[in-house]
């Protein structure tokens, strides 16, 4: 049975997406830890990460920088922190984290609420900075 990413991949749930290629999607989490919190995929069914191939494993962050950039210049961050974790969805992804306070708890358990406008603003703002 395909997992919830592999249906938000081929369009049959709807997404706030950020960017796609050949091997990789990334759109924004509907349970923020944070306003522009994204998820980073393959397009690859894989439950665990670390069973990914090299190649999709290295390619997996070489497609997440441009997007962690992105999400820097668009949300005004101090950076975008990253956390695999893995264990909510089975299909290998990690989240990319805006972190506004050096002190900042960016638990996965902790949600900030945004409105689908603020979202779709959100993902505007972030595939614009994207080259």
């Amino acid at each position: 049975m395909a997992s919830i990413f592999t249906k938000i991949i081929n369009g049959e749930l709807p997404c706030y997406k950020i960017a796609e290629d050949e091997h990789h999607f990334a759109f924004l989490d509907i349970n923020p830890a944070s306003a522009g919190h994204t998820l980073v995929i393959p397009k690859e069914e894989t439950d665990y990460i670390f069973d990914l191939a090299d190649e999709r494993l290295q390619s997996l962050i070489a497609f997440a920088k441009p997007i962690a950039r992105a999400i820097d210049k668009a949300t005004g961050c101090i950076r975008t922190g990253i956390v695999v974790e893995g264990m909510e969805v089975p299909h290998a992804h990690i989240h990319l984290i805006p972190i506004y306070d050096k002190h900042q708890n960016f638990s996965l358990g902790k949600k900030t609420n945004l409105s689908s406008e603020e979202m779709e603003e959100l993902a505007n703002e972030i595939r614009s900075f994207l080259t």
